[in-house]
């Protein structure tokens, strides 16, 4: 017998067998889905001279190995914790029944109570809707778009004879104090601090830092390394005097030894490092930039540096793109909340120059930190954590900063940051195994040349 609508009602009752089907052909579906397999401190004391400084780098104590090393990202978790547990599928529930009554209805003058007791045909409808709904299949959700590959830090060949491992006992800073300032008072003082091997040279433009010492690594790095290079300093402006003013100091590695001008990008250099990141605590605790991580580049273009005898001419114009990693205190807000610290990269730059907010680091120790330099004159930004090698998983942005399309790649260098207060040090940072790579650009084949007869 065919059943009618009821009225006040927008759907179509079913027959009692019909009804009877869809209910049970709902509790098979529920089931089958429910049964489904669902350290010490590194922190410097203040010194007064730089044989104080050298003596607390010397006597510095480094967090031991007895910690449990990082877990390295493509590691699954079960096998860091030793264990692996079972997922637990949830106990089943019982899917609402959806049976229309019949109601009276509701007259405009009956009483509130009334009114709140009887539902209106569009929530009834509704309510119809969601319950469909619920015990409809879920679409699964669309894979995260492809990123376009572009230049990994890493790709190629080494460049012979750069980079450094620290790993020679000999190896040494000379400071040759006082540091240059030619940034801030137009003096470079000669002649600069270098290491005893040649690679490395201190910064004219802002000064050596404070410390430069080969040390043991704090923590387990690369497979076969022992050792790095810990860059902190308490002075890093004008020396003599306190700014009480964020400065940096710059320690340069001397590429040109090797490679001259530099490596054209058509040969698609890249440049990596680890870089070790304190626990929090031995942060200073300053917001802002802490550490940096940058290349020397050149291009042809409008020449913009203020004492550059050619200002405003069309030239060889250098720039020094790279990564910053950066500290952000928290503490109370203005609406009462109260924020964590947070740490986070901080790219230069943008094509206008302005400077990008990248990822979060929320977790220290080892990083590989990657920059490379395609053909096309882009400049590629990666940073992972932990020691292995880079991958497009690790890409963050690729940029031309400042407009520009680089033409070369000069060499690399690292910015150590404090308040130059005369009393508080920097965050210790230690790095290790920096590395140059290049793909060689494909030989054209010189046309034959053939003589013509007379």
């Amino acid at each position: 017998m065919e059943s009618r609508p009821v009225p006040g009602w927008g759907v179509i009752a079913m027959s009692a067998a019909a009804h009877a089907w869809i209910l049970g052909f709902a509790t098979l579906v529920a089931s089958a889905v429910v049964s489904a397999p669902r350290a010490d401190d590194i922190a410097l004391p203040p010194a007064d001279t730089q044989a104080d400084a050298e003596e607390a780098a010397i006597g510095l104590e480094l967090p031991t190995d007895s910690a449990p090393p990082a877990v390295a990202p493509d590691e699954p978790e079960a096998e860091a914790t030793g264990t692996a547990s079972s997922p637990v599928a949830p106990e089943p529930t019982e899917p609402e029944s959806i049976e229309p009554t019949e109601s009276a209805a509701v007259t405009s003058d009956a009483a509130g109570d009334e009114a709140a007791a009887a539902p209106s045909a569009d929530a009834r409808q509704a309510t119809v809707r969601a319950d469909a709904a619920a015990m409809s299949p879920v679409a699964p959700t669309p894979p995260a778009p492809l990123k376009k590959p572009v230049l990994v830090p890493g790709t190629g060949a080494l460049v012979k004879g750069v980079g450094d491992d620290f790993e020679d006992e000999n190896w040494k800073w000379h400071y040759n104090h006082p540091k240059s300032s030619e940034e801030q008072d137009k003096r470079l003082r000669g002649p600069l601090g270098k290491s005893a091997n040649g690679r490395w040279f201190e910064g004219p433009k802002r000064g050596t830092p404070d410390v430069v010492k080969r040390i043991a690594l704090p923590t387990t790095g690369l497979e076969g390394s022992e050792h790095g290079l810990l860059i902190s300093t308490l002075n890093a402006g004008i020396p003599g005097r306190i700014s009480y003013q964020m400065h940096q100091d710059d320690l340069i590695y001397n590429m040109q030894r090797v490679t001259g001008q530099g490596i054209h990008t058509a040969d698609s250099p890249s440049v990596v490092v680890r870089v070790y990141m304190p626990p929090l605590e031995q942060w200073e605790q300053r917001s802002g930039p802490s550490f940096g991580f940058r290349a020397g580049c050149y291009t042809h273009a409008i020449i913009t540096g203020k004492d550059h005898p050619q200002k405003g001419r069309f030239g060889l114009e250098e720039y020094w793109p790279g990564m910053f990693v950066c500290l952000e205190k928290g503490g109370r807000q203005r609406d009462g909340t109260v924020t964590e610290d947070k740490v986070f990269l901080r790219i230069r730059g943008g094509k206008r120059g302005g400077e990008i907010r990248g990822p979060e680091i929320g977790q220290m120790g080892w990083w590989t930190l990657g920059l490379s330099f395609s053909p096309d004159g882009m400049v590629h930004y990666f940073a992972k954590p932990g020691v292995a090698d880079l991958s497009m998983d690790d890409h963050i942005t690729s940029q031309y900063p400042y407009g520009y399309r680089t033409e070369w790649f000069k060499t690399f260098f690292f910015n150590v940051c404090s308040r130059d207060d005369g009393r508080t040090w920097s965050t210790p940072w230690v790095i290790d195994d920096p590395q140059v790579y290049f793909v060689k650009r494909p030989q054209m084949a010189s046309p034959s040349r053939t003589r013509t007869k007379r």
